[in-house]
């Protein structure tokens, strides 16, 4: 019979655990500016609407175009990952990034911001899944859930510090100088990766204890029900999160009437808690699986559970009007499906094989993106076509709320680590027999 398990079986020394959790905390930080520069143009939304004359349809054709190419560059970039090292493309990706912002220090039209933004998207979509793929290979299959919470956590850490920051740089000076402070800053990153960042040893992954990851090919994986499930899952949940960093900010000011100081304030609540949610989901996740509960429990049904109490969560803000407890469900439903990022895509490292990790990641990113592309022009219609504003913003977050409950509980059962690793393992073998 034909080897049929791993290319890479191998025995090597495992990573430098130092070396490792310095790599953690640069892709932590890499994360941070990721989602800071998303969320600048939520920020100054209103300021941006009104220096350049345009309307709440316009401003949700901004953001949408933010990924109109963002499932191109996560598949394009994904699939360089097998034949470039990560440390090589995020070191590009960030100079692209700060290409895209220089033309936005000064006056600009609407059509080159819209191009800034496009190109920023292609840029862009890789960077989830190349920073996940990057850390679940310093790490064993039972301690990557925790390391994976912290690099998502940067998701939400990203706007958090940016929120009181760059709101004031806004309100203080222009929308334009803070992207200024975003070049700044990525530079610096950029340079500090060049020197500490790393790529992975090769080593061997197995998905347990007993089977080793089949290298299979990519059709197979892609029809795996854990990958299906896991696909779904951050479908629903990243149209909460486009959400969230596009049409959130502009929610609080101008549909809840809080002033923009205020606004920059409360958007912190729902980003500080889904960094801690990630990281604890991460934590809990490692913790079960150690113990002896299954994948499916401690990936499948966490990962499912906290988008499903998050849609939930968004369903009861929209009956409620503004005060305390609406806050404390508008932050419930912004960072629960946060948490779930990290738990949903160690489960996918529990069954791919490290050869093919960064292209199946960025797969599943350029298929979740596609609620990037649809969430915020469905808002904008919502909001453009209402009676009033804020009747629109309800029924377009009721929506949202409804789709993550009842789509994420579906998918939620797709997802079974252990079944569909020894299923390919299995398969793998009779095509080699």
């Amino acid at each position: 019979m034909s080897e049929t398990l791993t290319r890479n079986t191998a025995a090597v020394a495992p990573p430098s655990r130092s070396r490792a959790w310095t790599v953690t905390a640069l892709l932590f930080a890499f994360l941070v500016l990721n989602f800071a520069d998303k969320a600048v143009l939520g920020f100054a939304g209103l300021h941006i609407q009104r220096d350049l004359g345009i309307t709440p349809q316009q401003f949700g054709l901004v953001q949408s175009a933010f990924f109109w190419l963002f499932a191109v560059g996560a598949i394009v970039l994904g699939a360089l990952s097998s034949r470039i090292g990560v440390r090589w493309l995020l070191a590009v990706l960030m100079l692209i990034w700060i290409v895209t912002m220089v033309p936005l220090l000064g006056p600009v039209s609407f059509g080159v911001l819209l191009a800034c933004r496009i190109v920023l998207g292609f840029a862009e979509g890789p960077a989830y899944a190349l920073a996940t793929h990057s850390v679940h290979s310093w790490f064993s299959p039972e301690k990557r859930a925790l390391p994976g919470g912290i690099v998502t956590a940067g998701a939400s850490v990203g706007p958090l510090l940016a929120a009181p920051v760059l709101t004031w740089v806004i309100v203080t000076w222009s929308w334009h100088a803070a992207f200024g402070v975003l070049i700044v800053l990525g530079g610096a990153w950029a340079v500090v990766w060049l020197i500490f960042g790393k790529n992975a040893p090769s080593h061997t992954a197995a998905a347990d204890g007993t089977v080793e990851l089949a290298d299979a090919s990519y059709r197979t994986l892609l029809t795996t029900g854990t990958v299906v499930g896991i696909a779904l899952l951050t479908f629903f949940s990243y149209w909460s999160t486009t959400l969230k960093v596009a049409w959130l900010p502009v929610y609080l000011s101008d549909g809840l009437g809080y002033d923009t100081i205020t606004a920059g304030r409360l958007i912190m609540l729902p980003y500080a808690f889904a960094a801690a949610g990630a990281i604890g989901a991460g934590f809990l996740s490692n913790r079960l699986t150690v113990r002896g509960v299954s994948r499916r429990v401690s990936r499948g049904f966490l990962a499912g559970g906290l988008i499903v109490a998050a849609g939930v969560s968004m369903i009861a803000f929209t009956l409620l009007s503004a005060g305390l407890p609406q806050m404390v469900f508008i932050t419930l439903a912004f960072s629960l499906n946060t948490a779930a990022y990290a738990v949903a895509f160690t489960a996918i490292a529990d069954i791919v094989h490290p050869s093919k990790r960064g292209p199946i990641l960025g797969f599943l990113v350029a298929f979740y993106s596609m609620a990037g592309v649809l969430a915020p022009l469905v808002l904008g219609y919502f909001v453009g076509n209402a009676s009033d504003k804020v009747t629109g913003y309800g029924h377009g977050f009721a929506l949202t709320g409804i789709l993550m409950t009842l789509g994420g509980a579906a998918a939620t059962f797709l997802v079974r680590p252990e079944h569909d690793a020894a299923k390919l393992s299995a398969r793998t073998k009779e095509n080699a027999a």
